[in-house]
C-alpha cells in the first residue's frame, strides 16, 4: 500500500522583509503555503508573485483568515504593535494543534509560559493588554523564533536580502517536540541557518539587550548605531540601560554570559546602521516601544529592580512617538 504524503499547511501573516523569506524557505521545502496580506501587497502577490531578489515565488494569497482556515503552522511576521488588534482577527487560522511561530522583536506574549520561577504564567500588560493575544493565540501552542538577519521591503511584495541568515527556534517550556523539529528541518531545507534551543527566552533576552536601548535612543536622536556608541554620553546611557536589563535577567534566571563591552563589539561590527525603530519612525510606522522597552520595565517592577534610566528613555520616546501619531498612551489626569 502506498501511503500518501501530506504536506504541512502553513500561513505567513505579514509578507514583509522577514515574512517573505519564510514564504520562500517553506515553499522550497515543499510546504503548502498561504500568505495573508492586504491592499497593494495582496494585489502584487496575486499579479506578480512574491519577489525576493531575482526570484519569483508564487503563493496563494488572501486577506480573509476564514478562507484559509486552521493551519498546521502559523508564522507571525508582523510588528508587535499590530498584535493586540490582529490576534482576534487571526483566530480562524488557529486550530487545537496549530503551531504558532512568533518572529517579532522584543518580549512576546508567551514569554513566561513554563518559565520565570515565580513569574511562570505571568501576563505582561505592556505586551498583551487585557490578554487579547493569549485568548486567540494560546501560549501552549507557541514557538519562538529569534531572527538574526537583515532584509529590506523595497515595495509591495518585493524584498531584497541583506546580511545574515540565522534563526534560533525553541519551545517556551523547554525541549523541542516533533512538530517544532519538523519546522526546524524545513527552514534548514529552505535555506536558513537554523539553531534549535531549549532556552528560547534566553535568546530573546540576549537580542533584546542590544535592542531595548539602541532602538529608542536612535529614534530620539536620529543617529546611526556607530554615532551612539562613539559619543561618550549616549554610550554611557546605553551602558546604564544594559546594566538594568542584566539585573532583571538575573532575577528571572537568565545569565547572558557576555560583558557589556563584548556586546558593544558585536554592535560596532554593524557599522553605521539604522535601527528598526529609527526606520519605522522615518517611514511613519508604529514603533515597537512596548515590546522592546516597556516590557523590560514592567518585568523589572515585578521583580523589584529599579529602572531609572530605562524609565527616562521610555518617557521620552513614547512622547516623541505619540506626538507623531505613532504610539498611543494616556497621560495621568491632573
Amino acid at each position: 500500500m502506498i501511503r500518501k504524503i501530506v504536506k504541512p499547511r502553513a500561513c505567513v501573516v505579514g509578507t514583509g522583509a522577514v515574512g517573505g523569506l519564510f514564504v520562500q524557505a517553506l515553499s522550497k521545502a515543499g510546504w503548502d503555503m498561504t500568505a495573508l496580506a492586504r491592499g497593494k501587497t495582496l494585489d502584487a502577490i496575486r499579479s506578480n508573485g512574491l519577489r525576493i531578489d531575482n526570484e519569483r515565488i508564487d503563493v496563494i494569497a488572501t486577506d480573509d483568515p476564514s478562507k484559509a482556515g486552521p493551519q498546521d503552522y502559523l508564522i507571525l511576521a508582523v510588528k508587535a504593535p499590530v498584535m493586540p488588534q490582529a490576534a482576534p482577527e487571526l483566530k480562524p487560522l488557529v486550530g487545537p494543534d496549530t503551531v504558532i511561530v512568533s518572529t517579532m522583536n522584543g518580549v512576546p506574549w508567551w514569554f513566561f509560559h513554563g518559565f520565570g520561577n515565580t513569574l511562570a504564567g505571568t501576563r505582561l500588560e505592556s505586551v498583551d493588554p487585557g490578554g487579547v493575544i493569549a485568548a486567540a493565540m494560546p501560549a501552549a501552542q507557541a514557538v519562538g523564533c529569534v531572527v538574526h538577519l537583515s532584509s529590506v521591503h523595497v515595495g509591495p511584495a518585493v524584498i531584497q536580502r541583506g546580511k545574515g541568515n540565522r534563526l534560533i527556534v525553541g519551545n517556551p517550556a523547554g525541549p523541542l517536540d516533533d512538530k517544532t523539529q519538523t519546522l526546524v528541518n524545513a527552514l534548514k531545507e529552505g535555506g536558513f541557518e537554523v539553531e534549535a534551543t531549549s532556552a528560547i527566552q534566553r535568546e530573546i533576552w540576549s537580542k533584546l539587550w542590544g535592542n531595548m536601548n539602541m532602538n529608542p535612543i536612535s529614534a530620539l536622536t536620529g543617529s546611526t548605531g556607530d554615532r551612539i556608541l562613539r559619543d561618550p554620553l549616549t554610550n554611557q546611557l546605553v551602558r546604564r540601560m544594559m546594566i538594568e536589563h542584566l539585573w532583571i535577567g538575573q532575577k528571572i534566571g537568565i545569565d547572558l554570559g557576555l560583558t557589556i563591552d563584548e556586546r558593544f563589539a558585536i554592535t560596532r561590527k554593524l557599522g553605521a546602521f539604522k535601527t528598526s525603530m529609527l526606520q519605522d519612525l522615518e517611514n511613519k510606522r508604529p514603533l515597537e516601544i512596548n515590546a522592546l522597552l516597556a516590557s523590560v520595565i514592567e518585568i523589572g517592577a515585578l521583580v523589584d529592580v529599579p529602572t531609572p534610566y530605562c524609565d527616562t528613555v521610555l518617557g521620552l520616546i513614547r512622547q516623541r512617538a505619540a506626538n507623531l501619531g505613532l504610539y498611543r498612551y494616556s497621560l495621568p489626569k491632573r
